[in-house]
């Protein structure tokens, strides 16, 4: 389990965010989330997220 970056709740590993649903959508806003959520889903389906060494 990784922690959300603002409260430190418990976030799946398999997120892509780095935070929490709550404080995600009262930091951005309920449509700039569902963007991001949208747009980060995308990249990681890519492959854009994954990290080389």
């Amino acid at each position: 389990m990784k922690k959300c970056i603002y409260c430190k709740t418990d976030v799946c590993d398999d997120s892509v965010i780095d935070f929490c649903e709550r404080c995600g959508r009262g930091v951005f806003g309920d449509k700039m989330f569902k963007a991001i959520i949208q747009n980060m889903s995308a990249a990681k389906q890519r492959g854009d997220l994954e990290q080389t060494q």
